[in-house]
């Protein structure tokens, strides 16, 4: 099975050498995204996402729409939160990035927050079931009628069309019962985040059985960090390089100013933390430090090639089909990971 290996592209001001020391040449802004974005492009990467954070870096449609016509083959996953732009006008933009890209786009549908207010999980994953199934129907050019608690619109879909005619593909994580509920009747991939391969085996296994009670088959994916050095022994000490002068109390302040950072998801990263050995590793070449400093995806395949190859393969075995990848700095990991995985690796974008 050929599985899609994306890579991270850092617009929420998440790039270090040494996590929780924040360096300027590193934080999210134009020149530094997209060179990253370029860098994986060129590294042969099928796709690369595109982060939302609202006080945490740069714009995300914005930065979409011009990077589109600096890339020539990655696909662009674009992640937009639902509720937080007027439906029809997002629609608008992202058939337009859409047609800039050619064709490249996809969809990551955050539902955290919105920025400035605060809604309890069953209403906010209920207006994002609401924004998924109109955005869905705008983006494939059918008129919509819909009446809903969140969403009120009876509208014609924009002229501006994707390349295909059709909604790209939604790309979707989250764990909460609402959320896998949401997932299960609306996305197309569902997105897990690092765990041991038996718990990711569950994950897909429960959103299998979900999505059958709702006449649906959905794909899933996997966002992890990744370090790959040429020996086992190097790829460790790059990890702790990694941690090696962050103090507790920026690391929580770190994991803090997320918008999810409350989130069933990041909790369970914190159990997986807990239950890891004295180095941080959970199980074999998964290592959980990187979570000391991070909300969401809090931990990361170290290993040699042939390592993070072989725990690449043993995820794709549980039913993993994508994978989403990010490393520290994000340019340098991305070379690494290019150089040494990738080629051992049968991949190519989700179809």
């Amino acid at each position: 099975m050929t599985i899609e290996v994306a890579w991270f592209g850092a617009l929420c001001d998440d790039d270090y050498e040494f996590l929780g020391v924040p360096e300027p040449a590193l934080r999210s802004s134009w020149d530094h995204c997209s060179d990253i974005v370029k860098t994986a492009d060129r590294n042969g990467f099928d796709n690369v996402l595109l982060p939302s954070g609202y006080t945490l870096g740069i714009d995300t449609v914005a930065f979409a729409s011009a990077i589109a016509t600096h890339t020539e083959n990655i696909k662009l996953l674009v992640a937009v939160r639902m509720g937080e732009m007027h439906l029809p006008q997002l629609a608008r933009q992202l058939a337009t990035i859409d047609q800039m890209s050619g064709g490249r786009l996809n969809i990551n549908i955050i539902s955290s927050d919105i920025p400035g207010e605060k809604l309890a999980s069953e209403p906010r994953y209920q207006r994002t079931a609401e924004w998924m199934q109109v955005l869905r129907s705008l983006l494939n050019g059918e008129s919509v009628d819909f009446h809903g608690d969140f969403v009120d619109l009876a509208i014609d879909p924009p002229r501006v069309r994707t390349v295909s005619g059709t909604s790209p593909p939604f790309y979707f994580g989250g764990f909460s019962e609402p959320a896998k509920e949401t997932a299960a009747a609306h996305s197309d991939v569902f997105l897990t985040w690092p765990d041991t391969v038996a718990a990711v085996a569950e994950t897909v296994t429960d959103m299998r059985q979900r999505a059958e009670r709702h006449g649906r088959e959905l794909r899933y994916g996997l966002r992890s960090h990744v370090i790959v050095r040429e020996t086992e022994a190097e790829a460790r000490a790059a990890a702790q390089h990694l941690i090696s002068k962050l103090d507790t109390d920026t690391g929580e302040t770190i994991r803090k100013k997320s918008l999810d950072a409350a989130s069933v998801g990041v909790q369970r990263q914190s159990a997986l933390r807990e239950e890891a050995d004295d180095g941080g590793y959970a199980e074999p070449n998964l290592w959980t430090g990187v979570g000391r400093a991070r909300s969401g995806a809090g931990a990361a395949i170290v290993g040699d090639p042939d390592q993070v190859a072989a725990k690449l393969e043993a995820y794709r075995e549980v039913g993993i089909e994508a994978f989403i990848l990010s490393g520290y700095p994000h340019v340098d990991e991305c070379d690494l990971f290019a150089e040494h995985v990738l080629p051992k690796l049968d991949h190519g974008p989700l179809s």
